[in-house]
C-alpha cells in the first residue's frame, strides 16, 4: 500500500499542493487527471524521490520497486533487443522472447531489434525505454502520457497489456477513453488537493462539478442574507428605537459562515474563423505519388475528393506517411506524381508539429498570433490570446519560455486568426489537457468547413470521422465509413497477422495455449483468494492504528489539562489510557509487518508461477 499524507508543495508564487493526501491499495490502477500545470508530473517526481515535498510524507512498502520512463534517455546495450533485456532480472531464452513480444507490441519490427538504440528516432527511443520499464515488472508503474509517442496500433496493444497488469499503476494521460479502459480508479488534482474515486474520469469530474455548483449556490444564499442584514443595520443603527435590533443583526452577520470565493478555472473556449466557400468540393487528389526514397514511395496511386463539409480522419502506424499527406494537402510539399486540384477559393490552415516548431522563440504570444493575419486590430489579436488562455500580460510571454502545451495553443490561435475553409490537423491533441481537447473537438464539430485530421485517439475517431484514409502495410486506401465500421469490416492488418501467428503457434506440437490460459486463470484466482484476506486484515489494522493514534492525541490533551488543574485521579487515568493505547499501537504495527511480509511472499510466489505463462 502507498500513502501520500498531507503533501504541501510550492513553486515560487504557485501553490501546487496544500494538504494533499492519497492512498493506493495493492492491485489498483489509478488514472491521474488535472489541468496542465496542476502538478501531475511533479507528484510523480516526488514519489520517485526526485523532488522533495515542502511538508508531508510519502510512505512506500519496504523493497518496493517503482518503474518509470526516464526523461533523459540513456542506452548502454549495442542493440535494441539487448537494451530491452536490460530490464530483466534473469536474461534467459524465455525471457528474451517476452522482451521481443513487448517490443513488437510497441511497433518495433524484427529488423529494428538488431539496430543500435542511437539510430532510432526520438519517439522510438521513448518506446524502447518504455519497453525496458515494462519488462522489469516493478511493483508500481508510473506512466506519464505514454500514448504521446505511440501510434494507434501500439496504443491498442498497450491498452490490453495494462489491463492485465497485476501490480499497481498510476497513469497520466490526456486520452480519457484510453485511461478509463485501463484504470480501476481515478484521482484528480483539484484546488491543490487530491480527490480519488472508484471508476472512470467522468464520475469524479461530475462529482466535483456538482460540489462546486452546491458551493456557489450556498455562497450566493449566504451573501444574499448578509446583504439584507447589513442593509437593516445601515438603515436603523442610528435610531435609538432600533439600535438593539441593529446590534442583534450585526451579531448575526458575524456568525454567518465565511466561505472561500472559488476562482473558476479558465477553460479553452473558441471557434475557428471560417472563410466563405460556395462550391461543393474543396480539393481533388488524383493518382497521388510521393516518397522521400524514389524506390519506396510512401504514397502511390491515391485519389480522393474533399467535400466542403467533410470530416476525414487519416490513420495508420507512425512512419507510413500520414503527416506527409497533410503537408501535401497544405502545399508544404509538391507531389512527385499525380495532381492536387484545390478550388480557387480554398483556404487551408495547417496544425502540425512542424508548424509548432516554426514559432519564433523571440516572438511574444501576441506577435505570433497577430502575424497570422495582418488585417486584425490589436484588440482582436488580444481577444484571441485571451481565448487561448493568455489573458492580459501573459500574452507578452516569449515563445522560448512557454511549455509545449502552451505552444500548441499559440498555433491554434494562429489558425483562428486566419480565415479558412479547410482545416488540416496533425495530432492536434498532443500536449493539450482533457478540457482543452474537449474544447478543440467542439470547435471542430461546429466548424462549417472541411476538416482532415491525423489522430491516434480512438475516442475522437469514433466521434469525428465520417471517412477514413488508411495507411496499412499493404499501402494507403480510402474507406467510406466511420472508424467502427472499418474495424468491423476490414481491421488492422498487423493485428490480423498477430492473431494468425498465435493460431499457428497453437497448432505446434507440444504447445497447448488453451491449457496455458486455463492454468493462468486458475493461478490468478488462487492469488486473489490468498491476497484478499491479507489485504483486508492490513486495512483493518491500519484503521485501528489511526483510531488509536487519535485517542492518544485526545488523551494527551486531556492529560495536559488535568496536570494544569492538579486533578490527580484524572492524571493517572489519562496516563494509563495513553500507555495502553501506545502498547496496542506497537502490537498492531508488529502484526501489520507480519501480515505485509506474508502478502509480499504471496506476490513473489505468484510472480514465479506466472513466469511459466510468459
Amino acid at each position: 500500500m502507498i500513502r501520500l499524507d498531507e503533501l504541501h508543495k510550492v513553486y515560487g508564487p504557485q501553490v501546487l499542493f496544500e494538504g494533499a493526501s492519497l492512498q493506493l491499495s495493492p492491485g489498483e490502477r489509478l488514472g491521474l487527471i488535472g489541468r496542465n500545470g496542476s502538478g501531475k508530473t511533479t507528484l510523480f517526481r516526488m514519489i520517485l524521490g526526485q523532488e522533495e515535498a515542502d511538508s508531508g510524507s510519502i510512505i512506500l512498502p519496504r523493497n518496493y520497486r517503482i518503474g518509470h520512463v526516464e526523461q533523459i534517455l540513456q542506452f548502454q546495450a549495442p542493440t535494441v533487443l539487448d537494451e530491452g533485456c536490460r530490464g530483466l532480472e534473469t536474461d534467459d531464452a524465455s525471457q528474451r522472447y517476452r522482451v521481443e513480444r513487448i517490443l513488437a507490441g510497441l511497433g518495433f519490427t524484427s529488423e529494428d531489434l538488431a539496430r543500435a538504440p542511437s539510430e532510432l528516432s526520438s519517439g522510438f527511443q521513448v518506446r524502447l525505454s518504455l519497453a525496458r520499464t515494462l519488462v522489469s515488472h516493478p511493483n508500481l508503474l508510473l506512466l506519464d502520457e505514454p500514448t504521446n509517442y505511440l501510434d494507434i496500433l501500439s496504443i491498442r496493444w498497450i491498452e490490453g497489456f495494462l489491463r492485465s497488469w497485476d501490480g499497481e499503476l498510476i497513469l497520466i494521460s490526456h486520452d480519457r477513453d484510453f485511461m478509463d479502459s485501463v484504470c480501476t480508479h481515478t484521482a484528480m488534482i483539484h484546488r491543490r488537493a487530491l480527490r480519488k474515486v472508484s471508476g472512470g474520469s467522468d464520475k469524479i469530474i461530475a462529482q466535483i462539478a456538482q460540489e462546486d455548483e452546491v458551493h456557489e449556490r450556498t455562497q450566493a444564499n449566504v451573501e444574499r442574507q448578509r446583504r439584507h442584514l447589513q442593509e437593516f443595520v445601515d438603515r436603523f443603527k442610528a435610531k435609538a428605537s432600533k439600535a438593539s435590533a441593529a446590534r442583534s443583526r450585526m451579531k448575526m452577520i458575524e456568525r454567518l459562515p465565511i466561505r472561500d470565493a472559488r476562482m473558476r478555472e479558465a477553460d479553452l473556449a473558441f471557434s475557428f474563423h471560417d472563410a466563405p466557400f460556395p462550391a461543393k468540393t474543396v480539393m481533388e487528389v488524383v493518382d497521388l505519388r510521393f516518397g522521400f526514397d524514389p524506390d519506396s514511395p510512401l504514397i502511390s496511386g491515391l485519389g480522393f475528393a474533399i467535400g466542403a463539409r467533410d470530416r476525414v480522419a487519416v490513420i495508420g502506424k507512425n512512419g507510413r506517411g500520414k503527416s506527409t499527406l497533410l503537408n501535401l494537402l497544405a502545399g508544404e510539399l509538391a507531389p512527385q506524381g499525380g495532381e492536387m486540384r484545390p478550388h480557387p477559393l480554398a483556404r487551408a490552415a495547417l496544425f502540425g508539429q512542424a508548424a509548432v516548431d516554426r514559432l519564433h522563440p523571440d516572438n511574444t504570444v501576441e506577435d505570433e498570433i497577430g502575424s497570422a493575419n495582418a488585417a486584425l486590430m490589436r484588440t482582436q489579436v488580444r481577444a484571441i490570446c485571451g481565448a487561448m488562455m493568455f489573458p492580459g500580460d501573459s500574452a507578452e510571454k516569449k515563445i522560448s519560455v512557454i511549455s509545449g502545451g502552451e505552444r500548441s495553443r499559440v498555433l491554434l490561435g494562429r489558425i483562428i486568426a486566419q480565415p479558412a475553409n479547410l482545416l488540416l490537423l496533425d495530432e492536434p491533441t498532443n500536449h493539450l489537457d482533457m478540457q482543452a481537447i474537449e474544447a478543440l473537438i467542439e470547435a471542430v464539430r461546429e466548424f462549417p468547413g472541411a476538416v482532415v485530421m491525423v489522430t491516434h485517439n480512438e475516442m475522437i475517431l469514433r466521434d469525428f470521422a465520417e471517412r477514413l484514409i488508411v495507411f496499412q502495410k499493404s499501402g494507403v486506401r480510402t474507406f467510406e465509413g466511420g472508424y467502427d465500421d472499418f474495424i468491423d469490416r476490414i481491421g488492422w492488418e498487423e493485428e490480423q497477422e498477430d492473431a494468425e501467428s498465435d493460431a499457428a503457434a497453437e497448432r505446434e506440437p507440444g504447445v497447448n495455449r488453451r491449457d496455458l490460459r486455463r492454468r493462468r486463470s486458475q493461478a490468478i484466482t488462487e492469488r486473489s483468494r490468498a491476497l484478499t484476506p491479507l489485504k483486508a486484515r492490513m486495512d483493518e489494522i491500519e484503521s485501528e492504528i489511526c483510531r488509536l493514534e487519535e485517542d492518544v492525541t485526545s488523551s494527551n490533551h486531556a492529560l495536559i489539562a488535568a496536570s494544569q488543574s492538579g486533578d490527580g485521579p484524572a492524571i493517572i487515568a489519562h496516563a494509563r489510557t495513553v500507555k495502553e493505547s501506545q502498547q496496542r499501537i506497537d502490537s498492531l504495527f508488529d502484526e501489520l509487518t507480519e501480515v505485509h511480509n506474508k502478502y509480499e511472499a504471496e506476490q513473489r510466489r505468484f510472480e514465479e508461477v506466472m513466469k511459466e505463462f510468459e
